[in-house]
This record gives structure tokens, sequence and C-alpha cells, in this order.
């Protein structure tokens, strides 16, 4: 038996190449190419353009530009923050928690990921074989059973075959969407025209809003792919280009046939425009480079709580991802909301107690089983994303589960301290 560097007994049959239980070593990091191919296949999805769709038939367009700039940002940042985290460890998201959740503790937010990636993986196998099934007349179960073994199996084999596919689709998507924002603005007088073809809804406040979250919650699972990063600059330079580049080139795709169209469903938009098999490929490519990056990640985090290795959880994830697919769209979705606002919280405790606490992250197993800091400041970022209606809920988790974990650090120092003295 091999002793894992986070514990746990792992078969040396067993080992894949994807370093479910311990750091990626040097020899298997990877370039800035295709770590960037990567990035962008998980940020070019189908969401963030139905999100444009709806930013368009509201929007002024200043508001938009400057939404898409702020929000952009906002996201950068702390994508990019994870992204140096898992270039400069080696580790996954779990592998992270793991340190800074406790051994036990980790359980928790490996939970959270594990469900609400398998939940997203689910909702949008259905969201594409749903109106592919309607428009050729077949079965959606057989379109369904299709989308799922293919992405499962490219999440199977691992960063490779998310690779692979990033390489096929990234340019895909790209060039299609150029397509239809080139057909949306025929007969017009430019963007400015488009957008005022229909009243403002959206306040500025609302569409970075709307920006942020359409991706927030994904981006916490950075560290599962920049810890194949040969560099922190390549990690973080790829992250920033996908998160500020890539998600806004699917909000600006959906935004201006949104406008045109005044349909607030990027399929719809490009039915509208009369590119049906564009449709199909556009929204099949977009959901299958995020949902294997999904899956992927799902794999990880339920490695960390059974301690079998990621290729045998990711099909027991596809599996259940694609038999409860339509399920899971008809009734998943709220609580799939609930859950990842809590992610966000998440992401901001690794990010703290990476900075604060670096020497935790260096080599050896983590040093404590449950980090009382960390989850009370996620169980409270959980319940500030749901239940404050101002703002953003990813902003709202990430504020308040900061302020608790300080909190909640200061005191732990404290009590140690008092006890220390009175030993």
């Amino acid at each position: 038996m091999n002793k894992d560097t986070d514990g746990g007994d792992v078969a040396r049959s067993e080992v894949d190449g994807d370093y479910s239980f311990e750091p990626v070593p040097l020899s298997a990091r990877k370039g800035f190419i295709p770590l960037l191919f990567v990035m962008m296949g998980f940020t070019f999805n189908s969401t963030g353009m139905n999100v444009g769709a709806k930013m368009g038939v509201g929007a002024d367009m200043t508001e938009f530009v400057l939404a898409l700039i702020l929000g952009g940002i906002f996201l950068a940042i702390f994508t990019g923050l994870l992204a140096f985290i898992g270039s400069r460890t080696g580790m996954t998201f779990d592998q992270l928690a793991r340190r800074s959740f406790g051994t036990t503790g980790s359980k928790f937010p490996s939970l959270i990921i594990s469900v609400t990636q398998i939940g997203w993986f689910g909702v949008c196998s259905a969201m594409f074989s749903q109106p592919v099934a309607e428009y050729f007349g077949c079965s959606p179960y057989v379109i369904i059973a299709c989308a799922g073994v293919c992405m499962t199996a490219s999440a199977y084999v691992g960063f490779k075959g998310l690779e692979i596919i990033s390489y096929i689709a990234v340019p895909l998507i790209i060039v299609l969407g150029m397509w239809s924002i080139y057909l949306a603005m025929e007969g017009t007088h430019g963007c400015s025209d488009i957008f005022s073809n229909h009243p403002v809804i959206h306040n500025l406040n609302a569409l970075v809003g709307m920006v942020i979250g359409s991706f927030v919650s994904g981006g916490c699972s950075t560290p599962n792919f920049t810890r194949f990063a040969r560099t922190a600059k390549s990690a973080v330079i790829s992250t920033v280009a996908a998160f500020l580049l890539g998600n806004s080139l699917m909000l600006i795709f959906g935004a201006v046939g949104g406008a045109v169209t005044g349909k607030d469903d990027i399929f719809y938009v490009m039915i509208a425009q009369g590119l049906v098999l564009s449709a199909f490929v556009v929204l099949g490519a977009n959901i299958w480079t995020t949902n294997d990056n999904a899956l992927y990640s799902a794999g990880l985090g339920l490695s960390n709580i059974f301690t079998v290795r990621k290729k045998k959880m990711v099909l027991a994830g596809g599996v259940v991802g694609t038999v409860c697919a339509f399920w899971l769209y008809s009734n998943f979705v709220s609580w799939l909301l609930i859950l990842s606002a809590t992610l966000p919280a998440i992401g901001i405790i690794m990010i703290l107690d990476y900075f604060f606490y670096p020497h935790k992250y260096v080599g050896g197993a983590p040093d404590s089983i449950c980090r009382i800091p960390a989850l009370a400041g996620t169980i409270l970022g959980l319940l500030a994303g749901n239940f404050i209606k101002y703002g953003n809920s990813g902003v709202n988790a990430i504020i308040t589960a900061a302020a608790v974990w300080f909190v909640c650090q200061a005191a732990e120092k404290r009590f140690r301290a008092a006890h220390a003295a009175d030993k």
C-alpha cells in the first residue's frame, strides 16, 4: 500500500495521472497554452450566454459595458488568487480544504462542490438534450444518454481529456459566436442602436451582480485545473484571461443576440437568427466544455469524501447526473442556487488561510481534524448569500465568511493563549 500525503491508504494500482490525493509533481505540470484552453473551455458555457441574453434585453449599453468591466475584474481577482494557490501548492480544491477546514471538516466543502457540480452537470445536459430532441422529433432520453456518456468519458480521461475537448470547442464557439453578433448587427448603426431598441429594466448594480453571479461559484474549483500549471504566472494569466475575457465574451454573445431578438435564451436567440445547426453546435460545445470540468471537480470532491480515486468517482457522478438529468432540470435549480452561494464563502476562506498560514500548505499531512473558524465562516456565509437580499449573493457570502473567519481566528488565538497561561 502507498500512503498518500493527505492520509488514507491508496492501492498502487489505482494511482492515476490526476493526483486525487497528492500534489501534482513538477514533472507532470503543463505549459501555458494547454492551461489557457482548459480554462477558456471552462468559462465558455451556455449559462453565461443565457445570462448575457437576459442582460441584453433590458440594459443600457454604457451600463452593460461597465458591468462587464467591474464584474469581470472581481471574478478575475477572486479566481486569480485561487489559481495562484493551486499552482504554487499543486493541490486540488479538496486537498486545500483539508488544510483550511481540517481532514474531517473538509468533507463539508467537498460535499457542497460535488453535489453542486453533479447537479449542474445534469441540469446543463438536460438543457441541451430537451431542445435537440424536440427539434429532431426523437426521444430526449436517447440524447441525454449519448451526451452523458461523451461528457463523462472526457472527464474520466482526466486533464488530458479536458484539454482535447477544449482545443476543439473553444475556437468553434468563438467563430460561431462572432457570426451571431455579425448577423445581429446587420442593418444597424452599431451596438448603441441595438441596445436602444428596448426599455432599460436593469440598473448597474443588478448588472454587475449578474456578471459576478454568472461564474463566481464555478470559479471556486479553479485550483483543480491550475495545479497542473508549470508556473504561477501562467496559472494566473490563463485564469484571468478566462474569467475577464472568456466569460465576458459569452455574456456579449448572449447580450447582443438577446437585444436584437428580444429573447433571453441563447438557443432561441440563434434559432431566431436562422442559425439552427449552429445553435445545436454552440449549445453542445459550450455545455460539453463546462460539464466535463464540472464532473472532473465533482469526482475530486467525492474522492476526498470516500477516499477513492477520482476516476471511479467521475463514473459514479456521471451516472447519477445523467440518470437524474431531467429531474434535476425540473426540480433542482433552486437547491443548486442555495449550494452555489456557499462556494464563494469556501473560496475566500481558502484564500485567507493560505496567505495567513502558508506553512500548512508545504508538504506533509494536514495538522488538524476540524477547523471551527472555517466552518463557522462557511455556514454564516451560506446564510448571508441566501438571505441578504441586497447586492450579489456570492459577494455577500464572501464578505460575511471573511469577517466571521477573522473574528473566530482572533477568538481562537485568545483562547489558546489563556489556556497556555493557565498551565
